[in-house]
């Protein structure tokens, strides 16, 4: 057996793996039962929930689809390896191998997104970046994470609206908070819940002295409407303030931004992307659902693994990456060992690598 033909059949075992993962026998009947609510006459007298049940039917006729595609695909590109090698075709052969390296690629591409298979990991996330303590400092560093994130979210081709930006007194960010959306948006950001690290030289420093800064990033999944988060209104305390920094410094001159103190957990949010406070209070009530919803599904784990003996600390405030621009180059994540040398190409968000690794660690724990 050639070299060649055993790397088809590795390809074939693991594709067989995802098709059983993936349960097609199910979805297809889940498809007929879709399709058959898709065409009741009363399907649009819930235009929310009609719009759902085409979301779902969408995803689930792409997902049989490209599986169908891989498997007949796959099959094809075997047949005729075994064709190419009996004829000892140098042209085929290269041909073959140039197939099975795209076929090997989109199987890996399907493996790494069965990891994502959260609650939520398929929603829209809401990103927050606060500066740690360090003054101008931290909020350089803040500043510098909300342009990672946002260059991430680029090159996923994901949307990005800003919803609060506060700037630094003299550079970068004291309070941003992002809404990206697109196709499993949470299930990727989550890996960035945490406290980052920079060392470096300082440039605001005359003596050129190495500073070491922390910012916090807070990843929330924008939940379902239908999911439910009681929220009294004793509870909150609003404030409203005039917009200002990106996004905000065109959007009007009266006080329209909004942000909302949950008064018993302490969790703050603010919008002010709209030019009407009522929009700018109901979009950070939905930011202030998603993350009460959060914190309990985190109190919840906690209990789970206290039950469970596990003794190790659950918080979102842990450090979980460092990245070293002085005196070597070097970003090292802290759960799971992923490092990489290139720290300017990490903080362009070239963030998959450790996304990836957290995802990894995540369904090995």
């Amino acid at each position: 057996m050639s070299e060649r033909t055993d790397r088809g059949d590795g390809l074939n075992k693991r594709l067989g793996a995802l098709v059983a993962a993936a349960d097609l026998p199910w979805k297809r009947e889940r498809l007929m039962m879709l399709d058959a609510q898709i065409s009741e006459p009363s399907f649009w007298d819930d235009p929310q929930a009609a719009a759902k049940i085409n979301q779902e039917r969408t995803r689930v006729d792409e997902e049989i689809q490209s599986l169908d595609g891989l498997v007949g695909g796959l099959t094809d590109t075997l047949e005729l390896l075994e064709m190419a090698e009996d004829e000892d075709s140098a042209d085929d052969l290269a041909a073959m191998d140039e197939e099975l390296a795209g076929i090997e690629r989109t199987i890996s591409g399907m493996e790494f997104e069965r990891m994502l298979s959260g609650e939520h990991d398929s929603a829209s996330a809401y990103v927050q970046i606060k500066p740690g303590a360090g003054g101008t400092e931290s909020m350089d560093w803040a500043g510098m994470l909300y342009r990672m994130v946002n260059r991430y979210a680029e090159r996923k081709g994901w949307r990005v609206s800003v919803l609060e930006f506060q700037e630094g007194e003299e550079a970068g960010v004291q309070s941003a908070t992002v809404q990206i959306d697109g196709a499993f948006a949470y299930g990727h950001l989550k890996a960035e819940t945490g406290v980052h690290r920079l060392v470096r030289i300082s440039p605001f420093d005359s003596n050129a002295r190495r500073h070491t800064s922390f910012a916090a990033i807070s990843v929330t999944p924008q939940i379902d409407d239908s999911i439910a988060v009681e929220i009294n209104d004793s509870d909150l305390r609003v404030d409203t303030y005039r917009s200002s920094g990106a996004g905000g410094q065109h959007v009007n001159k009266t006080d329209s931004a909004v942000r909302l103190t949950h008064i018993p957990t302490g969790v703050v949010v603010a919008c002010q992307q709209e030019r009407s406070q009522h929009k700018n209070r109901a979009t950070a009530m939905k930011m202030l659902s998603a993350k009460l919803y959060a914190l309990e599904e985190e109190k919840q784990r906690a209990q789970a693994d206290a039950i469970a003996g596990d003794k190790g600390e659950i918080n979102f405030g842990s450090q979980i990456r460092s990245y070293v621009l002085q005196p070597y180059q070097m970003v090292k994540d802290l759960r799971t060992g992923h490092e990489v040398g290139q720290p300017q190409a990490v903080l362009d968000g070239d963030l998959d690598g450790f996304i990836e690794a957290y995802l990894l660690h995540q369904a090995n724990a």
